[in-house]
């Protein structure tokens, strides 16, 4: 891995070449180990929470990880191109528009003992913009090589929060073409109800159950690129106790294993349907 300035990462991309790169201010990392018609995002997974920000958050920092996506990133990591978030979404989030993406108050809570900086804002807010630059220049050259891509945009949820029985996995599909992607999305739904995991975890899949897919790195791709596929899937924690703070490295194990398998073969049949 080299650390690259976002300019640099983009010129990467429009040339093709094959790199491992960190951004130059740490927020993100992006691995291109070949140029595939398909890609992972896991701009959840970060945790980092730049010291500035320590004393002005009423959040304690368990509170932050509590709503983060760990291991989401481990889960995909194997895939030859993955785009993953370092910094924790209560610095900013990268799945909200930029108006929306430097919290006030988070889950109900007020997040600061008083207004930040607009230096501040601003600082988190530039590393929103270049997040999605890269993102904007990955999906163009993936589009102009091969026609059509799919993005699987992997989060994770707190299912221990729900008063109800909820599935292991969630696609959210309300901002995506349902009537021509159908088909493509009861595929991955079935797919990932097959999943085996380890202590007896089950593995169930629904769509729009707990989450519908609202958020903005869906939005942003959709919108701007017409022949890409973005599904949001969500894990519910199982991989984790919430409450503990305790990761299950076997069971995020199993899962990573079960996506290299899973995602590319997805990845191709959707391709081979859509490709022009």
């Amino acid at each position: 891995m080299e650390k690259l300035s976002v300019q640099q990462i983009i010129q990467n991309i429009k040339d093709e070449i094959i790199f491992e790169a960190i951004a130059s201010d740490y927020s993100f990392t992006i691995k291109i180990s070949a140029y595939v018609p398909y890609a992972c995002g896991a701009i959840h997974d970060g945790h980092q929470f730049r010291k500035e920000l320590w004393e002005p958050c009423l959040h304690t920092e368990y509170e932050r990880w509590y709503e983060e996506d760990p291991e989401t990133k481990n889960m995909v990591q194997s895939h030859p191109i993955v785009i993953a978030g370092c910094d924790s979404r209560f610095e900013y989030d990268l799945n909200r528009a930029p108006d929306e993406a430097v919290f006030v108050t988070a889950w109900g809570k007020q997040l600061w003992k008083y207004p930040l900086t607009e230096a501040i804002i601003s600082k988190s807010l530039e590393k929103h913009a270049n997040f999605y630059k890269v993102v904007h220049a990955l999906i163009e050259t993936l589009e102009s090589k091969f026609g059509f891509c799919t993005v699987y945009d992997m989060h994770s949820y707190n299912w221990k929060r729900w008063d109800r029985e909820v599935p292991t996995w969630n696609l959210g599909t309300s901002n995506i073409d349902n009537q021509r992607f159908g088909n493509a999305i009861e595929k991955w739904r079935q797919s990932l109800s097959e999943i085996q995991f380890p202590n007896g975890i089950k593995s169930t899949s629904k769509i729009n159950d707990t989450f519908q897919g609202n958020g903005y790195f869906l939005k942003f791709i959709t919108q701007n690129f017409k022949n890409t596929l973005v599904l949001a899937t969500e894990i519910a924690k199982v991989y984790c106790d919430e409450y503990e703070q305790i990761i299950f490295p076997e069971v995020v194990s199993m899962g990573e294993r079960e996506l290299k398998e899973r995602i590319p073969k997805h990845a191709l049949e959707t391709y081979n349907i859509f490709k022009p």
